[in-house]
């Protein structure tokens, strides 16, 4: 049970933690210098680029069109509505599975539901891992490319923030499966040492009470007397 709570704290602030990347301006950010302050600061995301000038204007534009966009943000704008999705149901899946709830049904049921829920967590964090490593990945490009002759960018905090609720999202699932394959081996053993506690106390019931402790320890039947009942005839016995 304690792996389970663990396991669904961390999995939920993970899932939490990439929801809140989605709508974040920095994904990534460049900036202006003049010669005393900073002039400009350029930021875009998955939805739209701005500029902030020094007095803390922002002026900003949506992109235009979907079909338009380039290769990799509608990339990532699918994996990241994917990741919301899986760790809302996870969480869902989660809070009626772990042993902690009255629902969810019998234990083998609940069992069946939480490694749904760590499966769909570690999906999850898969996916929102992917986007933002693959959006960083175009930054780093662009960036290091001597021959791209455009504004050049840096990673921004959301590309951090998502990271680390990968990170967790993942560790939370992970926990979860292997939190319902102890469960599993555990009430394997206790059934095994079950039954043979059940036969054990069988072959000892079948003695009378009182005398099953005392069985091994009876005397050895005395044949002395058997050469006498050769020396009887017939007539003895009558």
């Amino acid at each position: 049970m304690l792996q389970e709570i663990l396991a669904f704290v961390l999995s939920t602030s993970g899932w939490v933690l990439v929801s809140s990347t989605l709508p974040t301006d920095y994904w990534k950010v460049s900036s202006l210098d003049g010669t005393v302050i900073t002039t400009a600061t350029y930021w875009s995301n998955l939805w739209k680029t701005c500029v902030t000038d020094s007095t803390g204007v922002s002026n900003c534009k949506d992109f235009p069109s979907m079909l338009a966009l380039k290769g990799y943000i509608q990339a990532c704008r699918a994996l990241m509505i994917t990741a919301i999705c899986l760790g809302f149901f996870g969480s869902i899946s989660a809070l009626i599975g772990m042993k902690c709830t009255k629902i969810g049904g019998s234990d083998r049921t609940k069992a069946r539901i939480v490694c749904i829920a760590g499966v769909e967590f570690l999906l999850s964090g898969i996916c929102s891992l992917s986007a933002c490593s693959l959006y960083a990945h175009q930054i780093t490009a662009e960036f290091f490319n001597p021959t791209y002759v455009a504004q050049k960018y840096e990673l921004g905090a959301a590309l951090f923030i998502g990271w680390a609720g990968s990170i967790l999202c993942i560790l939370g699932g992970t926990i979860l499966c292997f939190s319902i394959a102890g469960s599993s081996s555990e009430s394997h053993s206790q059934a095994k040492y079950i039954y043979k506690g059940a036969a054990s106390h069988s072959h000892i019931s079948s003695f009378p009470r009182g005398q099953a402790q005392s069985v091994n320890q009876r005397p050895p039947p005395d044949y002395s007397n058997s050469s006498r009942m050769q020396h009887f005839d017939k007539n003895a016995y009558v």
